[in-house]
């Protein structure tokens, strides 16, 4: 079995295990036995179960975001880091309210950061930006975001996360470019 299978399978078998049982209650054990490879196996790829916890997240948050990462697709982009979340529903849960949540915000932080840090460098291609001002744009909205996720997830992801996506685009419609333009004469006056 190639190793990029093997890591697949305990991938599966991680979420197959997690519809059973929370995160802190399972073990390699229960992993190794459903997707039929040996401790050592498990051993080879992971340092724990929290490491593949984080291989997870970092694996699937490119799938997540699918390239949608310009001015013109970032609400979609956020729709679909929402609707993986919800899709993985008992996955994300167990991890939220486990005892390793940071793996769950550092992902969503990481994902997010991605999305955004896309659309300011594609808003500020003819601006002269510095690399650290992009940055903070990108680090304010992606708490912000990340934020009210976390809230979502916390109350049971009852919301539609259409409409949630919807009314964040409101209200921030626009403040990218404005925020750009204000360290651009903040900077260069």
């Amino acid at each position: 079995m190639a190793q990029t299978t093997k890591k697949s399978a305990c991938l599966i078998a991680k979420k197959k295990c997690l519809r059973k049982k929370t995160l802190d209650k399972i073990t390699v054990i229960d992993i190794v036995e459903d997707c039929e490879v040996n401790r050592q196996t498990f051993y080879y790829h992971f340092k724990d179960i929290y490491d593949l916890v984080e291989w997870i997240c970092t694996n699937e948050a490119a799938k997540a975001l699918d390239g949608k990462k310009t001015y013109d697709t970032w609400q979609q982009g956020l729709l679909q880091i929402f609707e993986y979340v919800l899709k993985n529903k008992a996955f994300v849960t167990s991890v939220y309210h486990s005892i390793k949540r940071e793996q769950l915000e550092n992902y969503l932080f990481n994902v997010t950061y991605t999305l955004l840090i896309g659309v300011i460098e594609e808003k500020a291609a003819t601006m002269s930006i510095r690399e650290d001002d992009k940055s903070f744009i990108a680090d304010f909205y992606k708490y912000a975001f990340v934020g009210l996720m976390l809230d979502w997830i916390a109350k049971g992801m009852k919301e539609e996360p259409s409409a949630i996506v919807d009314r964040l685009s409101i209200l921030i419609q626009g403040d990218i470019f404005f925020a750009l333009e204000k360290f651009k004469l903040y900077r260069h006056p």
